[in-house]
């Protein structure tokens, strides 16, 4: 991601100068900001009880953050600069800003119960991002285990985590109370542990679409996204149902692959 800002000339008024650099190398830099100006803003607009606008702002500082990585790949403009600023903004877009919204929203009824929530939550995504850097640079591990991620991904967590707000959004009676403050204490928590648990989640990243089933599943992203647009909190409360399904189906998956591969499992790679 990002320019490769390797090349400088000294420069009489101090430090060094950059050289000019192409603009398909500022792109990815520019969708990184963009993402973490969208982060902030929703806490902006949560601190205004905007708590609509919160969550799409939220959402939107997510999407930038996701495909700022891959327009620098498809750029071929990858650099340790860009690593740096993204691995920045995904703590403020998957960490601080859904933690916040949330507290402006319900925590804060539940007095320090509901602000220690937040801090495990946001404490935990940082130590989700760091741990998955870590483990990008292991290549110790057998190449199937990488179709797996270590614990959930900090993207699904700062989905996850706001669920109470799309409930409250779905207008079903449920009001920011101070017992749903700490019901939604305890949810926070749970997701807190969720990102740093060693749970195998299955990434994906090797599924290959055969030919003839591309066209449907094309059709099925769109409808997806349509879903989204029109119904978008029944349609992320039903995501977040899903997903959660979907975690100890991934656990067992693993735990068959293991044994497929002659692997023993320890227990802490499933819990």
């Amino acid at each position: 991601m990002g320019a490769p800002f390797k090349k400088f000339e000294a420069h009489a008024s101090g430090g060094p100068r950059i050289r000019e650099i192409p603009m398909r190398m500022v792109l990815p830099n520019l969708v990184t900001v963009l993402a973490i100006c969208a982060g902030l803003s929703g806490i902006r607009f949560a601190f205004e009880n905007r708590f609509e606008i919160a969550v799409v702002m939220v959402l939107l500082a997510a999407f930038l953050d996701g495909i700022d990585g891959r327009l620098a790949r498809m750029l071929k403009a990858t650099s340790k600069f860009g690593a740096q600023m993204d691995s920045l903004a995904d703590i403020v877009n998957f960490g601080v800003a859904p933690a916040l919204v949330l507290y402006a929203f319900l925590l804060d009824r539940a007095g320090s119960p509901g602000w220690i929530a937040a801090l495990l939550f946001t404490i935990a995504c940082g130590m989700r991002l760091a741990r998955f850097n870590v483990l990008a640079d292991d290549t110790d591990q057998p190449a199937w285990q990488t179709e797996y991620f270590v614990g959930v991904p900090a993207p699904a967590g700062a989905v996850l985590v706001m669920l109470p707000l799309y409930l409250y959004f779905l207008r079903l009676g449920l009001e920011p109370t101070r017992p749903a403050a700490f019901v939604g204490s305890g949810f926070t928590v749970l997701v807190a542990f969720l990102l740093v648990s060693r749970l195998p989640v299955y990434s994906g990243k090797s599924v290959k679409i055969p030919g003839d089933r591309v066209l449907p599943v094309i059709l099925g992203v769109v409808l997806y996204i349509l879903l989204l647009m029109a119904y978008p909190w029944y349609t992320l409360t039903a995501s977040v149902a899903g997903y959660l399904l979907f975690l100890p189906l991934s656990v067992r998956a693993y735990s068959k692959r293991a044994m497929r591969e002659g692997e023993k499992v320890p227990p802490s790679d499933i819990g």
